[in-house]
């Protein structure tokens, strides 16, 4: 084998197993909960919606706070400790697994995220 192919397969390893941590870390970091569990947890918790404040304003679930990512840090200190904050975003969740470790590392520890994030919400949006 050449020493081009050895490097693309360390590479390639490399990158899976790079997702493949990211992925589990993210499951132990945060629940992900279905739409039910989300609304029955809305009432006595803090929602925070991950998207850019364009698509906030046009329409996100009832009760939410923005939190986009250029503001992200300096929004997390008006989060209060002893309520279970509630996550969402696109489907996509490209935002959520670093907004999550980052209320991890401020000592959040009660952290839900929308399994489906917002494309398949059903319940009250403004």
């Amino acid at each position: 084998m050449s020493l081009v192919t050895i490097l693309g397969w360390i590479i390639l390893v490399g990158t899976v197993l790079y997702f493949t941590w990211n992925y589990f870390t993210f499951k132990r970091m945060a629940k992900q909960i279905d739409n039910d569990t989300f609304r029955e947890m809305m009432y006595y918790s803090q929602i925070i919606d991950l998207r850019d404040p364009v698509t906030f304003r046009k329409r996100h679930i009832l009760g939410a706070r923005n939190f986009p990512r250029q503001q992200f840090d300096a929004s997390i200190k008006s989060l209060r400790h002893d309520k279970p904050i509630l996550i969402y975003e696109n489907v996509t969740n490209r935002f959520a697994p670093s907004a999550i470790r980052k209320l991890k590392k401020a000592g959040y520890t009660n952290l839900y995220l929308l399994k489906d994030g917002f494309d398949y919400w059903d319940g009250k949006t403004k």
